[in-house]
């Protein structure tokens, strides 16, 4: 599939120059958190230069039309926030499509509502076997709460246990074992915690109060919050430890920087496949999960996002492998005790580098949904 042809736009747009000019402050890193930072910085009044080795603004939620549809080239991306700081932030460089993200997996043959929840409950089990069980989550749990599968399979009650144990096998743990190359019982609970069972009939992933896709795309929100007479960006422009800054925001993995002092800290990656299909429509849903079926854990179509009409479909494969220095890219930081320790060692030899400031999904060594990311830097550039 060809590449946007905005990167020549951006080229031009951002006047991209040979060599480096100081400035006050250096930004690796042009996705959501380095544009941000650089946002605030340049609204301070001060200089900034962002940088990054790719040849694209928008770092991982990058997006690129064709045939009329906009498609996220690193995999599906929704915003959705409960912080109003962040999206009034945020809605300064686009305008919403009011988009509810609705996931579907596949289940004992069936189409079926993902995360698990009672619509989900009635669609795979006999209707008095629904229905008791249903009574069952309402007596332990409440309505509308989320508990994390884990922690359902603690209950001791049979019918519990019995739902507990068809959702770990049918949902839980051949998908982790894909998505993470671990059993469930192997990875921090803070992930296995994103993956509940939500004992409502609210069929949306996300509740929170704002969610939508940026009108136009990722990539010309990210443009927008680069458009400021403080920020020159240079694409295709690795950092070199030569340059000079007064003020470093490195939203890199931090464990690069250090030249992997103490050992690389590991990641799962994502391979995609994209297939245009001769057809209108594919799926019956943005994203489908295939937690027991095939190699790859879910396929996007993503002409569902802002309703975008074509005759033809672009739909993407997702496969999660290992990350392979000078392979693949970093998505997922693998979250455990022996990482853990091995990034603290590297926060610790961050306060000898009073000038640098490590944020982002790789400099933090943490896993942000993107309104995460941005409060994030909000939060940072308080402390400054």
């Amino acid at each position: 599939m060809r590449d946007c042809p905005y990167i020549a736009y951006a080229k031009s747009t951002f006047k991209l120059r040979k060599g480096y000019n100081m400035t006050n402050n250096l930004v690796v890193g042009c996705g959501i958190s380095g544009a941000t930072i650089a946002r605030l910085l340049a609204e301070r009044g001060e200089k900034v230069t962002i940088i990054d080795s790719k040849e694209h603004i928008a770092g991982n939620i990058y997006d690129y039309y064709d045939d009329g549809i906009c498609v996220h080239k690193y995999g599906t991306h929704i915003f959705h926030t409960k912080i109003k700081e962040v999206w009034d932030f945020v809605s300064r460089f686009c305008q919403w499509y009011p988009y509810q993200h609705k996931v579907r997996g596949l289940i004992d043959g069936q189409i079926v509502p993902i995360p698990f929840n009672l619509n989900t409950l009635h669609a795979v089990f006999p209707e008095k076997m629904a229905d008791k069980i249903e009574q069952e989550l309402l007596n332990n749990f409440g309505l509308n709460v989320k508990v994390p599968i884990l922690e359902l399979r603690k209950k001791d009650d049979k019918d519990l246990q019995f739902l507990a144990q068809y959702i770990y096998e049918k949902i839980f743990l051949e998908y982790t074992l894909k998505q993470w190359g671990q059993k469930p019982d192997e990875i921090d609970p803070s992930v296995s915690g994103r993956v509940p069972v939500y004992i409502s009939r609210d069929d949306r992933y996300f509740q929170d109060k704002y969610q939508g896709i940026p009108i136009g795309g990722y990539t010309k929100m990210i443009e927008k919050m680069l458009d400021h007479p403080n920020i020159t960006v240079k694409l295709n422009t690795p950092f070199d430890k030569s340059m000079q800054y007064d003020r470093l925001f490195w939203s890199g993995s931090i464990d690069e920087f250090f030249d992997y002092k103490y050992g690389e800290l590991p990641y799962r990656s994502e391979r995609f496949e994209f297939i245009k299909y001769p057809f209108s429509k594919f799926q019956d849903a943005a994203v489908i999960n295939y937690p027991c079926n095939y190699d790859f854990t879910r396929i996007g179509e993503y002409k569902y996002f802002l309703n975008d009409q074509s005759d033809k479909t672009i739909v993407s494969y997702e496969y999660p492998e290992a990350f392979e220095r000078g392979k693949n890219d970093r998505y997922y930081p693998i979250a455990n005790d022996d990482t853990a320790a091995l990034y603290k060692k590297y926060t610790d030899e961050a306060k000898n580098h009073p000038n640098v400031y490590f944020f982002g999904r790789l400099g933090d060594y943490k896993y942000y949904d993107m309104d995460k990311a941005v409060a994030r830097c909000l939060e940072l550039i308080k402390e400054i």
